[in-house]
Parts: structure tokens; C-alpha cells; sequence
């Protein structure tokens, strides 16, 4: 059982009570959740890319409607769900919810195969990285160390907090790994597989550094590599008042 924080609802005390439960194989949302995945069909989701949010809003909209149709077509022909499970073959563009979202608790579950390389999109920008962690480090790319565990922002300043995971939580190949992920603001934090990996780290703006990321956008599952299997996806929207007792118990202002 998660150490619920006592910033969190009751709704989410209850979430992760259930996660252990037969029900979550059916795709059927904890109190408090929606299911952004309903277990049958794609119905929520079109394509998307690792694409500067703030380009794709200044698009004019058929612009992008096109770009993201263009997205879709791609990344239909490589998603497909079996027996509840939504899979991914390694290749094409993303699945991505078509709501966007402000501040929200995230919870999901995957399992993936050798050589895979994933991750979770929080509004449009990567990511929460997924490893096969049974990749050696290599020389020529020493900030690269999928041994250290999947969960960690990969896509920050290499050093920056929440880069890298606290702990190395990964199980084996074959089992489905879970994610619990909440994010207000810029911070995100991280339990993956009951285990604390990312502490209110800030996100940082892959696409302009110099941007906090945006304020809201989609949820994307990011895939390449290998097959990749996801199920029981469920999100909380976390309301302003949450939000900021949240962020005041870590000592954080509600500025982004």
C-alpha cells in the first residue's frame, strides 16, 4: 500500500487503494478518475509528435487541423487494442489525448519489451522516461544511464532535479509497472511502483528553456524501439485550491 501525503484527497486515498484491485484489468476509473482510455477503442486520442506546443498554437487552425490529422494517420496504423490493453508495435506517431489538461493526478500502467524506449508527455512535453534498463551506458553519451530506473524527467538539464530517479523501481519484463503522477504547475511528481522517484521536481521546457512549461496540453504516450503495452489510464483534474495547498507544502509559490 502507497503512503498517502496528506496534501492529497480522499479521492486519491482511494484510488490507491484500488489499484490493487481485479477491477483495474477492466479499465474501470478509481472514484474521483476518468478513464482516458476506455478499454475498446481509441475514441479520445489522435496523433501527436514531440512538437513545440507553443508552434502547434500559432498555427493557424487549418494549419492545424492538417498537422495533426497527418499525426493521426501515422499513429493509427501502429496502435491497436487487444483484450483491453491499448499496444503500440514500436513505431509511428503518439497517442494523444485530444483534451487538454491544467493539474492533474495521472495513474497508468505498462509493461514493454527489450529495447524499448517510452515515456510520458505531461502537456505536450517530454517526459516521463521509460528504459529498458538493461541498456548499457555508453561512452559517447555519458547523461544517458537507463541502468539508474525508468520514472525520471530524462529530458531536463542533465544534474537537474528529478533527471534522474531516486531509486531504481523497474520490474522485470513481463510484468506491468505502474505509474502514479502528479503535476501543478511545472512540478511533477513521480511513484512508480509504490516507490517515491521524482520528489516536486520542476518540468523543464524542452522546446524553450527559458519557458516554464505550458499551462495546460495533452497527455501523450511516447513509444519507440519495441512493443509497448498500456492499460487502466486514469486522470484526476486537480482543481486551484488542491493545487495551491499542494505546492505550499513544499514550499512553492502558484506562479508557473
Amino acid at each position: 500500500m502507497i503512503t498517502t501525503p496528506r496534501f492529497l484527497s480522499c479521492f486519491t486515498a482511494l484510488a490507491v487503494a484500488c489499484l490493487s484491485l481485479p477491477c483495474l484489468a477492466e479499465n474501470q476509473p478509481p472514484p474521483g478518475f476518468v478513464a482516458l482510455f476506455n478499454g475498446q477503442d481509441l475514441t479520445g486520442w489522435q496523433g501527436g509528435s514531440t512538437f513545440d506546443p507553443a508552434k502547434l498554437k500559432a498555427m493557424t487552425p487549418e494549419e492545424r487541423t492538417a498537422k495533426i490529422a497527418k499525426w493521426t494517420d501515422t499513429m493509427k496504423d501502429h496502435w491497436t487494442v487487444e483484450k483491453g490493453e491499448l499496444v503500440n508495435d514500436g513505431k509511428g506517431d503518439y497517442a494523444t489525448t485530444i483534451k487538454d489538461f491544467d493539474d492533474f493526478e495521472l495513474l497508468v500502467q505498462y509493461k514493454t519489451v527489450a529495447g524499448a524506449d517510452s515515456g510520458v508527455y505531461l502537456r505536450g512535453c517530454p517526459q516521463v522516461q521509460i528504459w529498458d534498463t538493461n541498456q548499457p551506458s555508453l561512452p559517447e553519451k555519458p547523461d544517458r544511464n537507463p541502468r539508474l530506473g525508468s520514472g525520471g524527467l530524462f529530458n531536463n538539464t542533465p544534474h537537474a532535479p528529478g533527471r534522474d530517479p531516486l531509486v531504481k523501481a523497474d520490474k522485470p519484463f513481463g510484468e506491468w509497472n505502474q505509474f502514479r503522477i502528479i503535476m501543478t504547475g511545472s512540478y511533477v511528481t513521480v511513484r512508480f511502483n509504490d516507490q517515491l522517484v521524482v520528489d516536486h521536481a520542476i518540468l523543464e521546457n524542452y522546446f524553450d528553456r527559458k519557458s516554464p512549461v505550458p499551462a495546460t496540453g495533452p497527455v501523450q504516450l511516447q513509444t519507440h524501439g519495441g512493443e509497448i503495452r498500456w492499460r487502466n489510464i486514469f486522470l484526476r483534474e486537480i482543481g486551484s485550491e488542491e493545487a495551491a495547498k499542494i505546492l505550499a507544502t513544499k514550499g512553492r509559490s502558484a506562479a508557473r
